[in-house]
């Protein structure tokens, strides 16, 4: 028997039983799409991750006071033990460091007009632009000159001016007040886009002098009136940052006088860190997935076997007869493995259809994901796999049937 005669009395086995061929699928179907979706869910969560650490920089480096002392302490950051002297001096003495902005922040309402608003109020430099990736969409950033003279100019991120003159309006040149003061805005930032309940667009930008004077005040806690909150730093090159974040932990511990014995009164956290956590957390996320996704497969392949085991069951006379009028035993298990695949290869034809469309319809919903093609003819070939398999043992029976008690079968 050639295989093209195999082939055809494989379609006519399916064929009569179409039901029951469907539901043997499923088992394929559900494996395949499920490990294309699970791959591409969790590789479009990737893409988003790293698209948002590659806005806040990826060769940035943030430094935070550290743990308050005393007998009620306090949480990470409620010490006051960074200055804007010490974001001077890591400017001036560390290699490598091409900018830096010292920042203090609070929470403030905001008026404009008869409108008002709950929002962050950060205190920075010149440089917080290139620090913090920020770009304009109008307007401008202030200037040295501005903070050092200490002038109520104002940035606005795109959040703010949506709550207090309107989505899209060009504000520059109008008024708004913090605090009881009267600042002119002259910029607002591109949107970067909400994560999670962190809207770094929900924020007003002012010189750092002037907040530090006359909105924020120094840090709680501090004795000196130049205390910030935090001090970010960016590094020439991603692959510096380890470098830097070396060179300003040195210097930082030699100007707050601490002694080899005592822990850091600081912490210098670096956004390649993260990249690092976020990528490990996706791999362990695709692995897991994919490994219920393969045991699917693995249970549609038992499926199989057990409907083709069922298949030569209840066609044992006709094994007899073909035997009897020739069929070889290597004839038969082609037969039956050809059925085997072909419900197995159908299944991964649906079920690659079935991950893609999953992979399209969950962005409708504003999730993240990226079709990895490796992964569908991965998936597949799994899929093939499985069809020849599981399909050996009852096409093995099948071949090893005695044609003459084959006939007898009732």
């Amino acid at each position: 028997m050639s295989v093209w005669e195999a082939v055809q009395l494989c379609f006519e086995a399916i064929l009569a039983n179409r039901l029951r061929s469907a539901l043997t699928m499923l088992g394929i179907i559900f494996g395949v799409g499920a490990v294309i979706g699970a791959v591409s869910l969790t590789a479009g969560a990737k893409a988003a991750t790293l698209a948002r650490f590659e806005a806040m920089g990826t060769n940035t480096l943030r430094i935070m006071p550290g743990q308050g002392r005393g007998p009620v302490g306090g949480g990470m950051g409620s010490a006051a033990t960074l200055t804007v002297d010490d974001a001077e001096a890591i400017g001036k003495e560390v290699r490598g460091a091409t900018a830096v902005s010292p920042e203090v922040s609070t929470k403030a309402q905001v008026k404009a007009g008869n409108n008002n608003t709950s929002t962050s109020i950060q205190g920075t430099t010149e440089n917080y632009p290139e620090v913090g990736k920020v770009t304009l969409a109008q307007g401008q950033f202030f200037t040295a000159d501005e903070n050092r003279r200490r002038r109520k100019v104002a940035v606005l991120g795109p959040t703010v001016v949506e709550n207090l003159f309107g989505k899209g309006e060009y504000v520059v040149g109008e008024k708004v007040r913090i605090k009881g003061l009267t600042f002119s805005i002259i910029g607002v930032t591109k949107a970067k886009g909400a994560t999670g309940p962190f809207d770094p667009d929900d924020t007003i930008y002012v010189p750092l002098n002037t907040a530090i004077s006359r909105v924020i005040g120094a840090t709680s806690g501090s004795t000196t009136k130049n205390t910030v909150n935090g001090i970010t730093v960016l590094a020439a090159e991603m692959s510096q940052a380890d470098r830097v974040r070396t060179e300003v932990q040195a210097l930082l511990r030699e100007r707050h006088k601490l002694k080899a014995t005592e822990d850091n009164d600081f912490r210098i956290f670096a956004a390649a860190d993260l990249v690092q956590s976020a990528e490990a957390t996706n791999q362990i996320m695709t692995l897991l997935f994919s490994s219920i996704a393969i045991v699917s497969l693995l249970v549609g392949g038992i499926g199989i076997m057990n409907i083709m085991l069922v298949s030569v069951t209840e066609r044992t006379r006709e094994i007899g007869l073909r035997k009897a009028l020739g069929a070889t035993p290597r004839d038969i298990m082609l037969q039956f493995l050809i059925e085997s695949m072909t419900l197995s290869l159908a299944g991964g034809v649906l079920g690659v259809r079935f991950g893609i469309g999953t992979a399209y319809v969950v962005r409708l919903f504003g999730l993240n994901s990226a079709v990895q093609v490796p992964w569908v003819f991965l998936s597949f070939g799994f899929a093939a796999a499985v069809g020849i398999v599981f399909g050996l043992l009852p096409a093995r029976k099948a071949a090893d049937l005695d044609p003459v008690e084959s006939l007898r079968y009732e």
